[in-house]
């Protein structure tokens, strides 16, 4: 997927979309990521990209032609092709929820516009713009940070960029439910310990349990999302979601078995004799010391 993005500060958009897994999934042709600043585009001797509004008020409105001039330079490419949706980040758009970011990873190219001062010329919306988007009912001194997070939001919906499908199926929103609480090591933290039934290598009951508190959380801190999507809320999707988890495990497996292998063919062809790491982790010449740690303590 790319994303093409138009603003007045690209440091700011830049930074920010080259960390973390956006960036990696950047760095490997995963994902594309363009950042054009409108006043490159501008024919002012000055760079200037704004002016006074038409009837007076306060501050400064971007002008029309830089932005114009930005886009056609994108479009114009002969690199660019696919279905292509041209995004305003506004507080008078309609709100970025998890559903509309499905809906934008079906295109090929994302073309986002961030506007600032007090926004843009209303005849660029009309020229170029498909849709306004809004990440809140509030207001930001520019556009990019939403940029950012719509990037963000979409991009990781991309083929990819995330280890696998289910790291996105499960989560909170994804199926109209927020998502289940998580737990790791230690068992035993300040006295609050994991509940049974994730020890108990029942997938089943696992993807049930996750189910329940999930409904459970949904119901008491954003009930307004109850009733608009039952995709999670089936013993089906439990069973399903059962056959996600056991296969994420035996994944994990075979991928720890191949690095195993790995290391051990690698230290054979340097003739030197090493301890190869468990699939568990840890020495394999003595036994982990919290080889037990998942399990809960027995009285």
């Amino acid at each position: 997927m790319n994303f093409e993005i138009m603003t007045l500060f690209p440091e700011l958009v830049d930074t920010v979309l080259s960390s973390s897994i956006i960036g990696r999934a950047r760095s490997r042709g995963a994902l594309s990521v363009r950042v054009h600043n409108i006043r490159d585009y501008s024919a002012d001797k000055h760079r200037r990209v704004d002016d006074t509004p038409y009837g007076g008020g306060m501050g400064m409105l971007m002008s029309a032609p830089p932005i114009y001039s930005c886009y056609r330079a994108i479009v114009d490419r002969e690199d660019f092709s696919g279905r292509t949706r041209v995004v305003y980040m506004s507080p008078k758009g309609s709100l970025l929820n998890q559903k509309e970011a499905y809906r934008l990873a079906e295109y090929d190219n994302l073309i986002i516009l961030c506007g600032h001062y007090e926004g843009i010329d209303q005849r660029i919306i009309d020229e170029i713009v498909d849709e306004e988007i809004s990440i809140g009912d509030y207001v930001l001194t520019g556009g990019e940070l939403p940029a950012c997070i719509l990037v963000d939001c979409v991009g990781r919906l991309a083929d990819g960029v995330l280890s696998s499908p289910e790291c996105h199926e499960l989560e909170s929103f994804s199926c109209g439910l927020l998502e289940f609480p998580q737990y790791t090591r230690p068992y035993d933290f300040l006295g609050r310990k994991v509940p049974d039934v994730l020890l108990s290598g029942n997938h089943a009951e696992i993807a049930r349990w996750r189910q329940e508190q999930a409904l459970a959380l949904t119901r008491t801190r954003r009930p307004d999302l109850l009733g608009r999507n039952d995709n999670c809320n089936n013993e089906r999707n439990n069973e399903r979601n059962a056959g996600l988890h056991e296969n994420r495990q035996k994944a994990a497996l075979a991928r720890g078995a191949a690095a195993k292998s790995a290391i051990a063919d690698e230290n054979s062809s340097d003739g030197e004799n090493y301890d190869v790491p468990s699939l568990e982790g840890g020495d394999s010449s003595e036994k982990r010391a919290d080889s037990d740690s998942h399990k809960a303590p027995e009285n």
